[in-house]
């Protein structure tokens, strides 16, 4: 029974020790996003916790190697594991108003003083391998077999870590139970561990539990953030996410809040004055004279909440709209709080590269608005997506996609823009006044930005919505030259994220938020 229990504890730290690392990233990401940065820093850190775990453990386990040393060593570590989620919070609600106000140094002391609060579990869960290989061998003639053995088991373990938080644990009870969980089976195993070896002892650990679930239940009831206006929130395999409403508006926000992924009034559709709008004036870039019935069928990638297609369905009346979400929790919560429920609209839940490439139709417009900010997701900017959109393109059809940018940089957009100039017979590039984004049109044909002028005029005379007149307007004083770059994002070679991160810190530290204001 001892060798078995043995067995099962390497498996149960395995598992533990990514269960960890998997919730970290939630527990960090719902305030500071989920940009390739966030996890480095989570991946190198719990790798340098785990080194200096493998070092002390195999001394540790050479000065003290009995039984009871190592199952009150995994108690300790299930214990600290389990408390980081309630002794982060205090941490993370000062982070949450750093992040909204875009204060770099309170974010970069907040975020590295949660990491620092793993150094302690995750040391000890690396000191659990190496301590269990020096009490399982007891020939040295086959210590390689017993080391193998033992490592295989901790992986497989770590194989099921990673996949439980992600797949199951966190969108079924959230990620401060998920910490719960993991925390109670390995302390549980540590328990029996001791009260077999060592019954007294073992029974004077028994607080540990009783601690754990008392604090996680005085910490852990409220809300992950409290911000004004707050309706709903809720974690899904994918985001963390907000519905806020004020003054009469709601507003869709993922992880760390910072971007508004849709837009809602329930007392009607008028513009909403963001990036949105402009995805209606992708038609009207054609020679004109354009018609309102010349718009037959809209595919939206990332179709989140459903502006886009409330927008389209408001100005040109239940064409057939193909909209393309990755997170089915996104789409509820859209058809929930945002009344997401016209019957032109068929709601996909799909990554949308892999959406729009087995459609079988062609679209007037491809609207493409998934970011998970501050990132646009690298296959969707690449030469080869733009080539398969276009393919999906009707003869006069118009591929639409919002870039981030800041003041002072406009790398992003100029790569962009130069990606799909490598595509389009035409790119046309258009900014969103008080944001930090900018929208780049694609057109099937060889078209003028002047053609929305003149197509202006020609709707105007006609009764054409008063909504897309303004959106036209706005377009047109918003052009900017086509830029030029030697950068062109292919699936090969998009690094789409390095420059997005030299473009976000370069703002951080010296950026102007003017604009926003």
């Amino acid at each position: 029974m001892r060798k078995t229990l043995l067995t099962v504890s390497v498996f149960a730290a395995g598992m533990t020790t990514l269960g960890v690392e998997l919730s970290a990233s939630r527990l960090l990401g719902n305030v500071f996003g989920t940009s390739n940065i966030v996890w480095a820093n989570i991946i190198g850190l719990i790798l340098v916790y785990l080194t200096a775990g493998y070092f002390l453990g195999g001394r540790w386990a050479d000065r003290s190697p009995r039984h009871e040393t190592f199952y009150r060593l995994l108690a300790w570590a299930a214990f600290t594991a389990g408390l980081i989620p309630a002794a982060s919070r205090p941490v993370l609600r000062q982070a949450v108003a750093a992040v909204e106000d875009l204060n770099a140094a309170v974010m970069l002391g907040s975020f590295l003083t949660v990491l620092l609060l793993f150094s302690l579990p995750v040391t000890l869960l690396g000191c659990v391998s190496p301590f269990a290989i020096r009490l399982a061998i007891q020939d040295t003639a086959h210590a390689g077999r017993v080391s193998g053995r033992l490592y295989a088991i901790s992986t497989v373990g770590s194989i099921l870590g990673t996949f439980l938080p992600v797949l199951w644990l966190i969108p079924a009870i959230g990620t401060v139970l998920t910490f719960l969980v993991f925390s109670l089976t390995l302390l549980s195993l540590a328990l029996v561990g001791l009260i077999v070896h060592d019954r007294r002892k073992g029974l004077l650990y028994l607080w540990m539990p009783v601690v754990l679930v008392t604090v996680t239940w005085l910490t852990g009831r409220g809300p992950i953030k409290s911000a004004t206006g707050q309706i709903y929130e809720g974690e899904s395999a994918y985001n963390y996410i907000q519905v806020i409403e004020r003054e009469g508006t709601r507003y869709l926000l993922l992880n760390e809040g910072q971007g508004i992924h849709s837009v809602y009034r329930p007392d009607g559709v008028g513009p909403t004055f963001g990036t949105w709008d402009y995805f209606l004036a992708a038609p009207f870039l054609n020679d004109p004279p354009v018609e309102l019935s010349s718009v037959r069928r809209l595919g939206v990638v990332g179709l989140a909440a459903g502006t886009i297609p409330k927008l389209f369905t408001n100005v040109f009346g239940p064409i057939p709209i193909d909209g393309w979400e990755i997170d089915p929790q996104i789409v509820a919560v859209g058809q929930n709080y945002f009344e997401m429920n016209e019957e032109n609209l068929n709601a996909i839940v799909s990554d949308g590269r892999w959406g729009l490439a087995h459609s079988p139709h062609r679209y007037s417009v491809v609207s493409v608005d998934a970011y998970r900010l501050p990132y646009i997701p690298w296959h969707l900017t690449t030469r080869e997506f733009f080539q398969e959109a276009l393919d999906h393109l009707t003869e006069d059809g118009v591929v639409a996609i919002n870039v981030g940018r800041t003041p002072g940089d406009r790398r992003i957009v100029d790569a962009m823009a130069a990606t799909m100039a490598s595509v389009f017979p035409a790119v046309h590039v258009v900014d969103v006044p008080a944001t930090f984004n900018t929208i780049i049109y694609g057109t099937a044909q060889v078209t003028r930005i002047e053609s929305l002028v003149a197509n202006r005029d020609h709707l105007a005379g006609g009764g054409a919505p008063a909504l897309l007149l303004d959106v036209l307007a706005r377009t047109y004083e918003n052009r900017q030259p086509l830029p030029s770059s030697p950068l062109v994002f292919t699936d090969d070679r998009a690094p789409i994220e390095t420059l997005t991160n030299s473009v976000a810190l370069s703002f951080l530290l010296t950026g102007d938020m003017d604009i926003l204001r």
